[in-house]
Formats: structure tokens, sequence, C-alpha cells
């Protein structure tokens, strides 16, 4: 698979529109995406076709119900009666109850957890077994990604249920939050009240800019750092702020996650409390920041400030179908209250801005192999996984390869006050 051509066949509908209007198409022996042919449009087309897309009173209206199969697919796959009786209806219900009627599959999603993983955690309680636990685990890995970025969709839009379902809106977090991996409101006061405001900036605990971001000691520093620490220096952070609100609330939150866990271990089932709480945090600290490394490794030391040019876009399975369209993270860095179903058609509108700033956009990676194929210094693959923009089109794969290492390198930390 050659991934400068490659068109995989599982790409969302809009991401397909989205190649296909900034992607000269390349005859390939790769490319099956000719089972679901798309008409070639202008720009100004795809922009059109896209927001209609999203508006619930436009006839082409298409909300996402499951992020394994789109829509249309979705109703061509079942049988007639199914569509009837048991598929619309149900898209229908649940367009009352979720925030944005675009987003059915959060409905769709929080119903699996709560007959799947509550359940589960429960009865391990009950009945230990080691079988059990394990396949309760690997249940939890296989639904941590969408998990986090669900929950990255409610810290942001202040919830994802309609206004009269504000309490269970408010309260589903503090249940399904833990047996995910994420501390109480841990991910709020990090990403939203921190990250957000920093922006992967001097000050921001988890940037990434004092790294060398294909040296795997800096990364392990940087795993290391976040796992170990985060729980005490978010604190001082807001602290040394100002804002002694905030530092008190999620020392509280974090630290009142502990001890819940550590009464659980040690008087009412430590080994439940070890697969149902124990390892699913383990893992989901390890991939946030293997994730955000990903996000903000290639660096512009010109301008590391900039949100085009300390982030990047993917236009892939995994971060869009599965993850919310986390692939658009420029575009959420520059607007970070704008709906995940809008980051297609708003990436599209501004491509002549991410090219004059030199944006970086790629295609058949994902955050994770960002990182893999960062520490195993690959810089071959990803130049090829560039998707040339702006004056990259007229790069050579040298000049690429040697721009993704030069926005690699450790940006060197200001001189403190103190030593001027």
């Amino acid at each position: 698979m050659d991934p400068s051509t490659y068109t995989d066949p599982q790409l969302t509908y809009q991401d397909r529109l989205v190649i296909d209007a900034i992607v000269e198409p390349t005859p390939s022996s790769d490319d099956q995406s000719n089972d679901q042919p798309i008409d070639k449009l202008s720009v100004e087309e795809t922009v059109q076709r896209l927001h209609n897309l999203n508006d619930p009173s436009h006839v082409d209206f298409d909300p996402t119900v499951s992020q394994f199969w789109d829509t249309p697919l979705l109703r061509a796959a079942l049988p007639a009666p199914i569509q009837k009786y048991v598929l619309t209806p149900y898209i229908n219900w649940a367009k009352s109850v979720v925030r944005y009627k675009t987003d059915v599959v959060m409905v769709t999603h929080l119903i699996l957890y709560f007959t799947t993983i509550v359940p589960s955690a429960a009865f391990l309680y009950y009945r230990f077994s080691y079988l059990h636990g394990i396949l309760h685990w690997l249940m939890q890995l296989f639904y941590c990604g969408a998990f986090t970025l669900m929950k990255h969709q409610h810290i942001h839009m202040n919830g994802v249920l309609a206004p009269k379902f504000w309490l269970f809106d408010t309260l589903f977090p503090y249940l399904l939050d833990p047996m995910h991996g994420h501390t109480w409101n841990s991910y709020f006061y990090h990403h939203i009240k921190h990250h957000h405001v920093e922006g992967n900036g001097g000050e921001d605990l988890s940037t990434t800019m004092y790294y060398d971001r294909d040296s795997i000691p800096d990364f392990l520093t940087y795993v290391g750092r976040f796992v170990f620490f985060i729980w005490l220096e978010l604190p001082l952070y807001f602290w040394r702020k100002g804002q002694f609100k905030y530092a008190a609330k999620c020392a509280f939150w974090e630290i009142g996650n502990y001890v819940a866990i550590y009464m659980l271990y040690n008087y009412v089932n430590a080994r439940a409390t070890t697969f149902v709480f124990i390892l699913p945090l383990t893992v989901m600290r390890l991939g946030l920041m293997v994730g955000n490394w990903g996000q903000h490794a290639l660096v512009d030391p010109a301008d590391p400030d900039s949100d085009y040019l300390s982030s990047i876009t993917l236009i892939d399975v995994p971060s869009n179908r599965f993850s919310y369209n986390d692939g658009y993270h420029t575009s959420h860095h520059l607007n970070p209250r704008r709906h995940w179903r809008d980051h297609p058609v708003a990436f599209l509108e501004q491509k002549d801005r991410y090219a004059k700033e030199n944006a970086l956009v790629f295609r058949n990676v994902d955050y994770i192999f960002i990182t893999v194929n960062l520490l195993r210094k690959n810089y071959d693959y990803l130049a090829k996984c560039l998707i040339p923009i702006g004056d990259q089109v007229n790069w050579t794969h040298e000049e690429r390869v040697e721009m993704l290492r030069r926005r690699t390198r450790k940006i060197p930390r200001p001189a403190s006050k103190k030593s001027k």
C-alpha cells in the first residue's frame, strides 16, 4: 500500500469528500474506494454538500448513528422491515435525546456502555474470575478511545444530551469515567482549563516543545512526568496562576478518585478493582500522552504558538470514523467549541489559510502511529502520508522529510527572569 495514493474505503463519507476536494486523483491498484463512488465536485460544491449533511432541515441531512457504518450504508444493509420498525424509530427517538441532532451515535454508545461495561463491572465485584476480568479489560480497551472522544465533546459543549436530560448528562460521567480510565473531572480541568488555555505553549504541562519528539528517552520522560506527577502539578499550576478554586477542585476530584479506588481495593474486592479501575486508569494515562505527543509533535520552531504550526490534521479512519473527527486537530484548536461534525467543512472553507500558514495534513496514519513512526525516525513514511498543500506541493520528497525532521527538534526554553 502506498500511503501517498491509497484511499481507505472505510473513510467516512465526509472525509472522502474532503480528500476528493484537496487531492488530485491518482490511479492506484491499492485504491478500493470505488465501492462508494463520489462524483467530482468543486470545492464550493463540496462545502455546500458537507453543510447539507449537517443541516437537520435539509433533505440530505445525515445523522451519525454508528461509528462502523455511514447511515446510508447502514440503511441499505438492513432489511426493509428492520429499517421501518427499528432503525428509523430509533433515529427519530435518539434525535430528541441528544443536544445536536447529528449525534445519534452518542445515544448508541451510552446504551452500549450501560448494557455491557457497567453490568460486567458489577458482576466482577459480585463473582470475580480472571477470565471475566481479562475479557472485561479487553472490552474496556476497545471502548476507551471512542468514549474519551465522546467525553471530549461532552466537556467542550457542556454536555451531549438535550437540556431536559441535564441531570443524567451531568451524572453519567461519574460512573463511566473511572471505568474507562479517567479520574473524576480531571480531563475537564486539564484539557479545558489548562491545555486549551496554554495551547502547547511553554506553561502547558503536556507541552511537547521542550523534547526531541523522535527521541525515545525524551518520550519516556514526557509520559513518566504526566503519569506520576500530573496529580500534583496541575493543582500547583492553577495555584501559581491565582486560580485557587480550580486548584482546590481538581485536587479534590483527583485525590478523591484515588481514595475511592483505594477503598474499593482494600475493603471490597481487590481483584475486581484491579481490572475495573486500576488497569484502565494506567492504560488511559499512557494513551493520552501517546496521543498528545502525536498531535503536537510537529511544531514549527519559527512560530510554535501558531495553532496551524503546532498541531496537525489527519484524514484517516481511526481518528475520524471512530474518534469523532479528532483528526481535525488544528480545526479544534482554532475553535475548541466547534462541533465535531463541523470540522471537515471548516477545514475545507479555510484550506487556503492552512496552505498559506504551511499547516500539515496527513492521510493513512493516526496519532498513535505518528508517534510510533517518529520514535522509529521513519520520516520517509510520514512524508509519504503528507498531503502537500500550498508551497509543499513543489517540494521534493527529501525536502518534505527534512521539514518533518526539523519540526521535531527540541525548542529551547526561554531564559528565566532570574538569569537575565
